[in-house]
């Protein structure tokens, strides 16, 4: 058993990577993650001697962390919505690149610079690709304090695996809450082999190592698109994770991610206290996204509602995945207000009386 702390979201996930053994980091503060860069700013160079850089804006951290993760650093940087907007531009080279990363998105509400409040208006941006050019990030969706913490490690697993860009794509209110969570124990990077494919300097016995997403010849350029849709179709087939609660009676059936899962949960309690038969479908994968899972629900199931923080973004994919075979509705608040468990049931009430 690891160590157990009462820790707020933030903390934790900054806790977390030190543990998991980060390199570097390099980010910039904006509300409601700037807990991030100040727990590391006091914890991370003390015990392990990374690197730790206020960068003088969102644009320079991003780009830092494409020279740093080119060199064979364990990396991370982390923002809120506007600020991972600025950073679009170097996520696609990043992408492009092939280079693995963590990149760490605490939402706030939206357009613009909106609130600090919590949000999940930036569902579209993380998973369709809020740069230019055909590439995916692997999307991570804690719903605890606990995850926020344990998907640091398993996000540089994967863009290590994959030498791929990996975002945890959370809220503000995850963020700041406290909860119980288990920390791991501290990863020795000592040892840590530099991957034969960074920039470290050419050496005798080995070819020079290019790093660039600039392929001016079309031919090419092809050939690069084809090789990371290879890439991102063998993600799709080994990396996809979903909870699923209570969805085998389920006539109904609630599909939520993060903080909206939270609320999903006790929704399905009250109405199957009143006896209507309501289950929950959790992806913890935004992209890789689990459209199988849906899909199954969708042969035995009378209807579906996605519970988001927004105007009705991943709505889209529930649709995509049921495909006409019953109704897909979507309720969200916006604004940073989080809805209650009493109003989401009401609307489903209401939508069950309808299609009985």
């Amino acid at each position: 058993m690891g160590e157990l702390r009462l820790m707020k979201g933030n903390e934790a996930l900054a806790e977390a990577a030190i543990r998991a053994g980060m390199d570097a980091y390099f980010g910039y503060p904006i509300t409601p993650q700037s807990e991030v860069l100040e727990y590391l700013t006091r914890e991370a160079y003390k015990r392990t001697q990374c690197t730790i850089l206020q960068a003088e804006s969102e644009i320079a951290s991003i780009n830092m962390i494409y020279g740093a993760s080119g060199a064979g650093a364990r990396v991370m940087t982390s923002s809120s919505s506007p600020g991972i907007s600025l950073m679009q531009e170097g996520i696609s080279y990043i992408a492009g690149a092939e280079l693995p990363c963590l990149l760490v998105n605490i939402n706030r509400g939206g357009p613009g610079l909106g609130t600090i409040q919590p949000s999940q208006g930036d569902y579209f941006q993380s998973v369709k690709g809020g740069g230019h050019g055909d590439y995916r990030l692997i999307v991570l969706a804690p719903a605890t304090v606990q995850e926020m913490a344990d998907f640091v490690q398993d996000g540089w697993e994967l863009a290590e695996k994959y030498r791929n860009p990996v975002m945890i794509l959370s809220d503000g209110a995850l963020g700041q809450m406290m909860e119980k969570v288990e920390l791991r124990e501290q990863i020795d990077r000592s040892k840590h082999v530099i991957p034969e494919w960074a920039t470290t300097g050419k050496k005798k016995d080995r070819e020079r190592n290019f790093i660039t997403s600039l392929f001016i010849q079309p031919e090419e350029m092809e050939q690069v698109n084809l090789q990371l849709q290879a890439k991102y179709k063998t993600i799709v087939e080994n990396e996809i994770r979903v909870q699923e609660v209570q969805t085998d009676d389920a006539d109904f059936v609630i599909v939520a991610y993060g903080l909206s899962a939270r609320i999903g949960r006790k929704v399905m309690e009250l109405l199957r206290a009143d006896g209507i038969k309501v289950g929950l479908i959790r992806p913890i994968t935004l992209w890789p996204y689990p459209y199988e899972t849906v899909s199954r629900a969708a042969e035995r199931v009378k209807g579906f509602l996605s519970l988001e923080l927004n105007a009705g973004q991943m709505v889209e994919d529930v649709r995509l995945a049921v495909n006409g075979r019953c109704p897909v509705e979507h309720y969200g608040r916006m604004g940073g207000i989080i809805p209650s468990p009493d109003e989401v049931a009401d609307v489903i009430r209401e939508m069950y009386s309808k299609i009985q």
